[in-house]
């Protein structure tokens, strides 16, 4: 390849082939190298993926680069480590563990200056330091191969940190590297450095934030928790206490009111725990879907029978067609999500009014609704509803007990069906929740989709 700076005629008749390739008939090798570096660090890759991205165009865009290998530094261990290499076996690069001042590398990653080996025998020569298991590493990724006959060692810096260290052979013949090129390397090498710094920077910060994050929602439920188990704790040892007085004599009927108040508190406290650990078992990833066959109908009137139990001052309407289909799901995971719908129902229609849930079919689906008349909700509040802890408050002016936890729940359990779970609410004209179940069941659906893949 010629070495001259690149000319505008140079442009003009690359092409667009040859630029999104690297290289212009005729250009000088850096501006290929800086080229696709820029096309690499436009993409803004991880941590993961940004060494093998970066050590690749290096030696796709210049020639005398045939192999190379890029070793960062742990702070947490101390270690030099292959974190991407190209034109080696890999099989034990993994395994590589250079101590700084170790061999070539960690010389070179100590002093901070590079070191250029032109001849195979000065390779070989600077690799004979190495410790005897890393030399046994190295001979088993190169095994097969041609030796190197001139490599360069190149320390990756920043301004702030050492990041580690860019080799770069070349195994057709010696002297391919030069003298004169080393400056231009070391700047390619400086930018390699600021480019998987800035990466692990991001990551980091990612971790923080999501730590921050964590925290915060911690923090949050032990709140809500506190505030929420507060009130029917303070009415269970109230009325309890008042029952145990030896100089008070209540009626049977006063008697029966009080301990009813206590079963009622005592069922508040045991939803906010189970919705508690339903969400740390989402959380953890552990939700499991059983589908079998399931009659909706039967499913919705069953827990609506219930519902109306708790809350007489409602009516419930079931609303199915006599040859509504029946579907695979998980019968106790569905009835969950109406068991949390119709309490939200009920919760936010304190003055009572009717409570309808139908069914509907779909050409692959069926739909479910569950409407009330209750105070409905903002609309700048309908796509916060199945985020964790988000409760509407405002529209009731008051305080509505509850872990914020059941619909997000809801949603979850709906999307590992397969489905979709939304809400449509007007204020002052109730709301009204939806969610979708396939007609084929989760497990059944994912297997036609595979079929229809291989096909």
């Amino acid at each position: 390849m010629a070495d001259h700076p690149l000319t505008p005629s140079d442009l003009a008749t690359a092409g667009p082939v040859a630029l999104a390739q690297g290289r212009v008939p005729g250009q000088d090798w850096r501006f290929s190298v800086v080229f696709e570096m820029a096309r690499v660090l436009a993409r803004q890759q991880d941590l993961e993926t940004l060494p093998l991205e970066l050590l690749s165009c290096v030696i796709r865009t210049w020639e005398a680069a045939e192999a190379g290998a890029l070793l960062l530094y742990d702070p947490s261990d101390g270690w030099l480590a292959v974190r991407a290499a190209l034109g080696y076996d890999l099989a034990g690069a993994p395994h590589i563990r250079l101590a700084p001042g170790e061999g070539p590398y960690g010389r070179v990653f100590q002093t901070g200056q590079a070191e250029l080996y032109p001849a195979p025998e000065a390779v070989a020569a600077a690799r004979a330091s190495l410790t005897l298991a890393n030399r046994e590493l190295f001979a088993a990724a190169t095994a097969g191969l041609r030796p190197a006959q001139c490599a360069v060692f190149l320390p990756l810096l920043t301004p702030e940190a050492r990041v580690g260290v860019l080799i770069l052979e070349n195994r057709q013949r010696p002297g391919s590297f030069a003298a004169a090129d080393m400056p231009f390397l070391q700047a390619l090498a400086d930018l390699i450095a600021l480019a998987v710094e800035n990466a692990r920077l991001r990551k980091e910060l990612q971790a923080a934030r999501a730590l921050e994050e964590a925290n915060r929602l911690e923090a949050e439920l032990t709140s809500i928790l506190a505030h929420e188990m507060r009130t029917p704790l303070t009415s269970i040892k109230g009325y309890s206490t008042a029952l145990l007085m030896d100089e008070v004599a209540f009626s049977p009927e006063t008697q029966r009111e009080f301990l009813q108040i206590i079963d009622e508190e005592c069922d508040t406290l045991q939803e906010l725990i189970h919705d508690l650990l339903e969400s740390s078992i989402i959380d953890a990833g552990l939700l499991r879907i059983e589908p079998q066959p399931l009659r909706l109908p039967h499913l919705a009137q069953k827990v609506s029978d219930d519902m109306a139990h708790r809350a007489p001052q409602h009516r419930f309407l079931i609303d199915f067609s006599p040859d509504f289909p029946i579907v695979d799901a998980d019968p106790n995971r569905v009835e969950q999500v109406l068991r949390n719908l119709l309490d939200n129902a009920v919760k936010y229609s304190p003055d009572g009014g009717l409570i309808v849930i139908r069914g509907e079919v779909g050409q692959d689906e069926v739909v479910i609704s569950v409407a009330d008349q209750g105070v409905g909700i903002a609309p700048e509040h309908l796509n916060r509803l199945f985020e964790k802890f988000f409760r509407v408050t405002s529209a009731l002016g008051r305080h509505v007990v509850g872990s914020g936890l059941g619909l997000p729940i809801a949603r979850t359990i709906v999307e590992s069906h397969g489905g979709r779970i939304w809400a449509e609410s007007q204020l002052g004209q109730g709301t009204t929740f939806y969610f979708t179940l396939p007609l084929k069941g989760p497990d059944r659906t994912a297997a036609d989709k595979e079929l229809q893949d291989e096909r």
